[in-house]
């Protein structure tokens, strides 16, 4: 079994399983010898192996699944957000602000500059800090918080996990799922554990049975969840923060990512008094996403996890943006842009989903920049139908936290962009595809 792993030392073991890889005679799924088999035909002490294996585990190359023993990692390729390539179908899958309501940044470059900044200055700029204390004033222990910036919020969570959880650590994840927090914890090399979604966002059974399963980390979108669009109620997050109340030290991220377009009120799942906790905010949504930041406000521990790897001179988040952000975001007539943008977002989505219902397709209101639809049949069978008629659209079995999990019912649209003609045009052909998906399945006109 498995001949060609040889060695007497952990680091050769270790290196010869990664040869296998690399030559393809290992493939992935594939289960590694048990590690009292393999000491016993290499002449090594059991340990050895186990040293070996966990070093292996570490390079994301393995994972250990219990007694389903050792295998090689199956990476699979995760659905990233923004236009597809090489496309000409219309695409409304993007996922994408309406890049005619980003604000002109011209007149705020011209605001942005100052004097040089140098190898161990603060990593975040006095006035960036001073406009966002007020910003995350509103977290539920910002008396305590510490801030921190970051370049965008998908750079904070990846940071925020890597500083409390090792590898094959658990992660508690919406479902459906964003697809960047999806990305992060495969990367990351966590293991995700999903908690489903209703229409009043994270739900309570979903995020005990979470945490039973020994998650040491829960993401959470407070409102405007990506893709469905839901918002938490207040009744609901005071239910989450019940459960979450006897669990002190699991890291509760949230990610406020839509904050300033919303229509929603902010909601927030962390107790008061809890341990482990951040709430990230950035400004991709409403300065576009080419405008990299992020403000994180934690607790101390995790605030100073957060600054070692933010160290000065390296990896920090350069203050002419932040200047930049701390000038558009002081100046009135951009936040009375951001409102009007915050307004178009759900008049548009609002008109959409008014079409949707007047040809019997279930839709509900969002908050965010998408609309979740339920077609009532296969999602994948109405998107090719939808191709055919010129669109590109996005099925909801790409949100799904677990491969290979029921085929999705779901659509993920995003129409905000459309004029009045087009918006009417793709309700009706999104009506046409359903019809015949359903007949096709149901063989019922």
């Amino acid at each position: 079994m498995h001949r060609h792993i040889e060695g007497t030392t952990a680091s050769e073991i270790a290196e010869s399983v990664r040869s296998g890889i690399d030559r393809g005679i290992l493939q992935p799924g594939d289960a590694l010898p048990p590690v009292r088999a393999l000491a016993e035909s290499l002449g090594v002490n059991r340990n050895t192996v186990v040293a070996a294996y966990r070093h292996l585990a570490g390079s994301g190359l393995v994972v250990s699944r219990g007694r389903g023993g050792t295998r090689v990692t199956a990476r699979t390729v995760v659905a990233q957000e923004g236009y597809a390539t090489d496309s000409a179908l219309r695409d409304v899958g993007t996922g994408n602000p309406d890049p005619a309501l980003i604000p002109d940044a011209s007149d705020a470059l011209a605001r942005a500059g100052g004097h040089p900044v140098l190898y161990g200055e603060p990593v975040i700029d006095p006035g960036l800090r001073s406009w966002a204390t007020a910003w995350m004033s509103d977290a539920t222990n910002a008396s305590a918080g510490r801030l921190t910036v970051t370049s965008g919020a998908a750079d904070a969570v990846e940071r925020l996990l890597a500083q409390a959880l090792t590898r094959e650590d658990a992660v508690g994840l919406e479902d459906p799922c964003f697809l960047t927090s999806k990305h992060t914890v495969q990367v990351g090399g966590y293991r995700p554990v999903a908690i489903p979604c209703d229409d009043e966002g994270m739900t309570v059974a979903g995020l005990r049975n979470a945490l039973t399963h020994g998650v040491r980390a829960v993401v959470c979108t407070p409102r405007a969840q990506n893709p469905s669009g839901a918002s938490l109620s207040a009744p609901r997050a005071r239910e989450l923060r019940d459960v979450l109340a006897e669990h002190p030290y699991v890291l509760v991220i949230e990610d406020d990512h839509f904050s300033m377009l919303s229509t929603r009120p902010f909601h927030s799942v962390v107790p008061v008094g809890h341990r482990r906790w951040a709430l990230v905010r950035s400004v991709s949504k409403f300065l576009g996403p080419d405008m990299c930041l992020a403000v994180t406000s934690s607790d101390p521990e995790t605030a100073a996890g957060l600054a070692m790897r933010l160290t000065p001179g390296t990896t920090w988040v350069s203050h002419l943006l932040q200047r930049l952000v701390h000038a558009l975001m002081t100046d009135p007539q951009v936040r009375t842009r951001i409102g009007e943008a915050a307004a178009h977002y759900a008049a548009r989505n609002t008109a959409f989903v008014h079409l949707l219902n007047a040809r019997d397709i279930t839709a509900t209101v969002p908050d965010g920049l998408n609309l979740w639809v339920d077609v009532e049949c296969s999602a994948e069978a109405v998107v090719t139908q939808l191709m055919r008629r010129g669109w590109l659209a996005r099925a909801g079995d790409d949100f799904a936290v677990e491969a290979g999990a029921t085929p999705s019912r779901r659509l993920r649209l995003t129409v905000h962009d459309l004029d009045d003609a087009d918006l009417a045009l793709l309700a009706s052909d999104v009506g046409d595809a359903v019809r015949t998906v359903r007949v096709r399945e149901t063989g019922v006109a």
